[in-house]
């Protein structure tokens, strides 16, 4: 475990995984029979929702934007300098951050070596055309299955 968590970081977070029923068709023609995203959030969502933001990465990068894991995590997150109480420019007191891993990707969201419930084989052929028009659909979806 660390030291001492700086007092303008968000402290710890823990990633979260929500499994969602069918993906909408994807810019390769196909469908996904479920997905899971892996997210870290931070903030508080107000009623309206009104005060939700997405922060995007790389396709291959880590969610892992903000904050401290609970885990012998000595690194902060990629945009720990960014996102935190205190006036940063994701100022986590006035806004409800989400930072998900993308479809597609190596770091626990549905990928092509994630296996296809209805076949019990991985969903490789899935992802040969996957684009980012497919990772926004995935994230602009219904509630989710399962938290």
């Amino acid at each position: 475990m660390f030291e001492a968590i700086p007092a303008n970081s968000i402290g710890l977070v823990t990633p979260q995984s929500m499994t969602f029923q069918e993906l909408p068709l994807l810019n390769c023609g196909t469908t996904l029979p479920e997905y899971t995203h892996v997210c870290e959030t931070c903030g508080k969502l107000c009623a309206s929702r009104s005060n939700a933001i997405l922060i995007c990465h790389a396709p291959c990068s880590h969610l892992h934007a903000s904050g401290h894991y609970p885990v012998d995590d000595l690194e902060s997150g990629w945009r720990d300098a960014c996102a935190g109480p205190g006036g940063k420019p994701l100022d986590t007191e006035s806004f409800f951050a989400v930072c998900s891993n993308n479809l597609g990707g190596c770091h626990g969201s549905t990928g092509p070596a994630s296996i296809n419930p209805a076949t019990g084989k991985p969903l490789g052929k899935y992802f040969r055309g996957i684009v980012v028009r497919d990772r926004v659909r995935s994230q602009v979806c219904p509630a989710p299955r399962t938290i």
